[in-house]
């Protein structure tokens, strides 16, 4: 243990299950000696999420829906007690299923509006309440992907969301970096978690990956979360308004 995240708190949303990035990062975070914070989304979750924040050694675990206002709000309360925030971890994306699965040009308003509400808007929203406690400044790392500047069949308005999603890590990271706050994006390779399986035919994706990356292999989620370490460490302090790629090479590819 190299303790880069010593006497750092850092604030995951998105932890879902052991085998979603979130967790990895929050692994990672722990390792380096992180004080570690969970959120997740309703209360239905809060005692699996509870459980996994129990075997990760988080020091609490809090219920915050980003699509309500007032439950950003009452985050914001919340982590005032745990202040200063040094690190914010975003891995929240969400879409319809059908406007995954049905051609780009069949997305509905609804389903258009959903994806970017939850996957892009969520993180101006997190950042406008939760920045304040970011009181020595501090890093915000979202989570993208490949679909976000090519496109990828079956990802559809996810990719349009992860978009709107890298656009708002470069305004914010202008708008921050007065107060020494870094935000930055890692674009993760493909990697098989519960919400990747909702995508069709992602398996196929995962063999096409393997078999044209440069490293001739799918990425790991270990390597996401350590990657998202450097970002929130002081090892980083110099990294802002960027898309890191995490992902064996694979963005580098043509045909």
């Amino acid at each position: 243990m190299a303790n880069l995240l010593a006497d750092k708190t850092a604030v995951v949303l998105g932890v879902v299950n052991k085998w979603s990035i979130a967790y990895a990062i929050a692994s990672a975070i722990r390792r380096e000696g992180g004080k570690l914070i969970l959120t997740c989304q309703n209360d239905r979750l809060f005692k699996s999420v509870g459980e996994l924040g129990a075997e990760l050694g988080a020091s609490r675990v809090i219920v915050c829906d980003v699509t309500k206002d007032e439950d950003l709000a009452s985050l914001a309360a919340t982590l005032a007690q745990d202040t200063p925030i040094d690190a914010i971890v975003h891995s929240i994306a969400f879409a319809n299923k059908e406007d995954l699965s049905n051609p780009f040009v069949q997305t509905t308003r609804e389903g258009f509006h959903m994806a970017h509400d939850v996957s892009a808007y969520s993180l101006v929203a997190v950042a406008r309440v939760l920045t304040p406690l970011m009181t020595r400044g501090g890093s915000i790392t979202t989570l993208s992907y490949l679909g976000a500047v090519r496109v990828l069949p079956n990802y559809n308005v996810m990719g349009v969301a992860k978009a709107a999603l890298e656009s708002s890590v470069r305004y914010l990271a202008y708008d921050l970096g007065a107060s020494n706050i870094r935000v930055n994006a890692i674009s993760a390779g493909a990697i098989k978690t519960a919400s990747a399986r909702g995508i069709k035919d992602f398996s196929k994706m995962l063999e096409t990956v393997e078999s044209k990356s440069p490293l001739r292999r799918n990425t790991d989620p270990a390597e996401v979360a350590d990657s998202a370490v450097f970002l929130a460490s002081d090892l980083g302090r110099g990294v802002t308004g960027n898309v890191l790629y995490v992902d064996a090479g694979y963005q580098i590819m043509a045909m």
